[in-house]
């Protein structure tokens, strides 16, 4: 499900979108604790300006990439250690987790 995860520091746009927006996070959950995003971003090239100005987004709305950030032996351990044996994810008792 998350092989294709983009890396921190990638900027994207979204479709609909004016504004470039660099990925700072992944795999988490708005203040709400309602629902699973697959990333969270900034505006480019402004960077993190406050957390009104954070956007939670999944990869079926990005309409673009423009770059994709740093890889190394991290993340790639990250990915395939940790995101490949996600599965699908739910929140329960306010933690993000894997579906039983």
């Amino acid at each position: 499900m998350y092989e294709n995860l983009l890396p921190i520091g990638s900027v994207v746009l979204l479709k609909g979108g004016k504004a470039k927006l660099m990925i700072t996070g992944r795999i988490l959950s708005d203040e709400n604790m309602k629902e699973i995003y697959d990333y969270v971003g900034v505006v480019y090239p402004l960077g993190n300006t406050g957390e009104e100005n954070q956007y939670f987004f999944n990869r079926d709305a990005i309409e673009r990439v423009y770059f994709i950030g740093y890889q190394d032996e991290d993340e790639i351990r990250f990915k395939n250690e940790v995101l490949a044996t996600l599965g699908e994810l739910e929140i329960k008792d306010g933690q993000i987790v894997a579906k039983e």
